[in-house]
């Protein structure tokens, strides 16, 4: 499984110090780090910044991001992006989107987007992208826009119910959105996860007590990564009693 760490990271030799050598994942929103990122971690996806979007109530802008995935896609150490989606949106919208941003892209391009199935859309929805794409992203929103909890880990049996076949082996590679918490990915037969839990949690004074206290935002983020890198996915969906149960049982 690769750990995409979400950026930016903020602190004077932290982007550099901390993120050397790993994967990253840079939103459309906040692009100023991509060049150096690109340079010395190992490979990169590209987040369409939906989420921002959605925050901010702007419109998406396909052609700005079309130029900025058709400029970067070409870069060795690309990996993939996120197609053009609505967090909160109905499937109509999201093929919508899917439809507009197909105008707009190579044949190349288009091959190295990932759409994004949101838990709220259809199990029947799920079974379309899964057969027509390589790599689909699962992302929470709706009434399980919360990862981790009860409710979510039940939707999230549905719907590896529809992507794995009989051993619980997916159908489509799968990356999870807002999922790097080894309490999650550990549980899932995914092929990569991100989250912005470094960049986050490197600036929160208060979550860093005790005997020991990393002297730096760099070392925070070295600690957390590493923290997180020690695990890996499971190789295949093992069933709702111990995909839900034992991970609930993690939690506490």
């Amino acid at each position: 499984m690769i750990h995409y760490h979400g950026t930016p990271i903020t602190g004077s030799s932290a982007p550099y110090m901390s993120m050397q050598g790993k994967h990253v994942m840079v939103s459309y929103a906040k692009t100023d780090q991509l060049g150096l990122f690109a340079e010395i971690c190992q490979s990169f996806a590209l987040d369409n910044g939906a989420f921002s979007i959605w925050k901010s109530g702007a419109e998406f802008d396909f052609q700005g991001y079309a130029d900025f995935v058709g400029k970067w896609h070409l870069h060795p150490g690309f990996d993939f992006y996120l197609m053009p989606d609505v967090i909160e949106g109905d499937e109509v919208e999201n093929v919508r989107m899917r439809a507009t941003w197909s105008n707009l892209c190579s044949g190349r391009m288009w091959s190295l987007g990932v759409p994004v199935w949101h838990l709220h859309e259809s199990l029947k929805t799920l079974a379309g992208l899964v057969a027509a794409f390589p790599r689909v992203a699962l992302g929470s929103s709706g009434q399980y826009a919360v990862v981790g909890n009860q409710s979510w880990w039940h939707r999230m049996a549905e719907a590896m119910r529809v992507i794995c076949d009989d051993d619980g082996y997916p159908r489509a590679k799968l990356h999870g959105l807002r999922m790097l918490d080894p309490t999650v990915f550990s549980h899932l037969p995914l092929s990569s996860a991100d989250s912005t839990n470094v960049a986050r949690n490197i600036g929160i004074d208060s979550a860093w007590s005790g005997r020991y206290s990393p002297p730096s935002k760099r070392v925070r983020a070295l600690v957390l990564a590493e923290r997180i890198e020690a695990h890996a996915s499971a190789s295949r969906w093992a069933g709702e009693v111990f995909g839900v149960q034992q991970n609930l049982e993690l939690f506490g």
